[in-house]
């Protein structure tokens, strides 16, 4: 792997967040995981058992394609260093990477599954992803967990 040294002179960054990583240099291996449920609800009512990750969606395999051709790569470094002089970053978040550098194998998952939950607007509970308020409320130890995608 490439020996380097990253210089930055100036970096603003407001967020780092939800398995993210500022890398300052040359890995060999990167991993990070990051799942979440995004509750939205018209009503700002808490539970407090909005927790399970039991939806398909954090279970399911990630298929990973196969690499079928030869990459062939040649380097020439007159001066093993990378300088950057500014990096004004917003945000990195849900298991993102940000490095001034190189990396030899990064593996970074995110998963996250959308909720919304409406005052019974009929026409808009044909998603499956919404839930009526009203319904759980009529049932007490109901949580948006119990029920199947």
């Amino acid at each position: 792997m490439l020996q380097r040294t990253s210089v930055v002179d100036h970096l603003r960054l407001n967020v780092a967040s939800f398995s993210s990583t500022v890398e300052f240099g040359d890995i060999s291996y990167y991993q990070a995981f990051s799942r979440a449920l995004a509750v939205q609800r018209e009503r700002k009512t808490f539970f407090g058992n909005e927790g399970p990750f039991d939806y398909p969606i954090f279970s399911e395999p990630i298929p990973i394609p196969p690499i079928t051709e030869n990459i062939n790569i040649m380097y020439h470094q007159t001066k093993p260093i990378i300088k950057v002089k500014t990096l004004d970053i917003t945000a990195v978040s849900a298991s993102s990477l940000l490095q001034v550098g190189s990396t030899r194998h990064i593996f970074a998952e995110t998963r996250i599954k959308h909720i919304r939950q409406l005052e019974n607007h009929s026409e808009e509970l044909q998603n499956k992803n919404i839930i009526p308020l009203e319904e759980i409320h009529s049932s007490p130890g109901t949580s948006i967990n119990n029920r199947s995608q």
